[in-house]
């Protein structure tokens, strides 16, 4: 009777699904933004170069986003499982050693950066022209990256409170701000590629402040100062079900180098150069990130309800929750998909003009590697099912799919044969490959769910 007066256990699964999807589509969306603002602003104030070292830097970002989403949906995965258990005192621990982790981890990440800066950058696949850009950008947004992590984080563990609005605009409200001060700052201004930096470093402070503000009315349980120690036992439990979340953003953190010095290199033996290449995946790895944002958010709205439901072994519910999602998640990668094939250079053009080359290049890109996209919101909502309801080696195993087990190799071997055409093709094998697994894998796993009521 208590399991059924929880919401997440009784209410219409359409309006649960709503409910805790949109805030965090808008969160995801928020934290995209972030970046395409920058990319838009910077490629209409200071060129290709600009968008070149901005594609550059993402991997830093997504390295921090990789380590906020472990500690975040690792630990609201197990915050929402231990409360559809009742077990309420383990769910109190680990919403604090989730939240402390979070702190230390972004501090230790900013370190890092600041101490091995002009490494990373070069690692990351800079060339002679974009070092200075990239030096100067990815140098001022390492300092936000303690706050950058506490907000990508602590807006999930704020949503498995139950508050997924406040989550949204604990994430929106620095977006805004960014938002506003890019274009002060780079055109009145005239800071450049320095000004978009310290516009975004400024929006994610007020974001982590309206996080760390949350923390004395957390809902379902009081936290008390001493729970913000991480305790190994808990943040053990955190990191096991984040690691799908995180290993697919180092999956793509590591695609992200690659495919950059891989762009670097065979785009200097084509017609198009280093760094037209560099730029165009650039821009395309950021509107990539508009799409992606809603899958994702629809993939994260619907974990408190697969992870309560299955704690609770209301398992038809589970089913239900993950097909809805599976289809509206699906009708937005169509629409995508249409996008990107039709309206290539209206895209492109947002981030700022270039050589005909350039239009060349970005027009390719967008239809060829793109051209399977109708087929990617099924493989991160599988791999948060998974995560979901406690299995997380299957959750880090088709995270890794798409872009570590097929996308790396394919833009390895295939630009051997086809130059950095080759790259191009990579995209939609990997991308048609990735998404049929996980249909198999869900399916299989239906199969082996137990009788409802019975405790798995």
């Amino acid at each position: 009777m208590e399991v059924r007066q929880n919401p997440l256990g009784s209410a219409p699964l359409g309006k649960l699904l709503v409910k805790f999807a949109v805030p965090s589509i808008i969160s995801m969306l928020v934290s995209a933004l972030y970046n395409i603002v920058d990319q838009i602003f910077i490629g209409q104030g200071v060129g290709m170069y600009g968008n070149a070292a901005t594609n550059v830097a993402f991997p830093l970002t997504t390295l921090a986003t990789a380590v906020g989403l472990m500690l975040g949906i690792g630990g609201a995965s197990n915050f929402n499982l231990e409360m559809g258990r009742k077990h309420e005192e383990n769910a109190k621990k680990i919403a604090g050693t989730a939240f402390g982790s979070l702190v230390i981890a972004g501090v230790i990440i900013c370190i890092v950066a600041r101490i091995f800066l002009r490494p990373l950058i070069t690692v990351f696949g800079a060339t002679e022209y974009v070092m200075d850009y990239a030096m100067t950008y990815v140098g001022i947004t390492s300092l936000g990256m303690p706050f950058f992590v506490l907000t990508t984080g602590g807006t999930h563990l704020i949503r498995a409170d139950g508050k997924p609005t406040y989550s949204m605009l604990s994430a929106l409200a620095g977006a805004v701000i960014n938002t506003i001060l890019d274009p002060l700052f780079i055109f009145v201004f005239k800071w450049g590629i320095a000004g978009a930096a310290w516009a975004t470093i400024i929006g994610q402070i007020f974001s982590a402040f309206m996080v760390l503000r949350y923390l004395p009315k957390f809902h379902t349980v009081k936290l008390s100062l001493h729970d913000f120690m991480p305790k190994p036992r808990f943040l053990k439990m955190v990191m096991a079900l984040g690691m799908a979340a995180c290993f697919n953003q180092l999956a793509i953190f590591v695609t992200q180098i690659v495919m950059n010095n891989v762009l670097r290199y065979y785009g200097a033996l084509s017609i198009y150069g280093s760094d037209i290449p560099l730029a165009v995946v650039g821009v395309g790895s950021k509107v990539n990130m508009v799409f992606l944002s809603i899958v994702i958010g629809i993939s994260q709205g619907a974990q408190p309800i697969i992870g309560f439901n299955y704690g609770a072994a209301q398992y038809s519910r589970v089913k239900k929750t993950y097909r809805l999602a599976a289809a509206v998640a699906t009708i937005i990668a169509v629409i995508a998909f249409a996008g990107f094939q039709i309206f290539p250079r209206q895209i492109t053009a947002l981030f700022g003009s270039g050589d005909e080359l350039y239009e060349q290049f970005a027009v390719s890109y967008f239809r060829v590697f793109m051209f399977c996209t109708f087929l990617n919101g099924i493989q991160p909502l599988t791999a948060n099912f998974f995560t979901s309801i406690g299995k997380a080696p299957m959750g880090i195993f088709i995270s890794m799919t798409r872009q570590i087990i097929f996308l790396i190799p394919l833009v390895l071997l295939l630009p051997l044969a086809f130059g950095i055409e080759g790259v191009m093709f990579a995209g939609p094998i990997s991308d048609g490959v990735a998404g049929v697994l996980a249909i198999i894998l869900v399916l299989r796993q239906f199969k082996k769910m137990p009788a409802e009521g019975q405790a798995n």
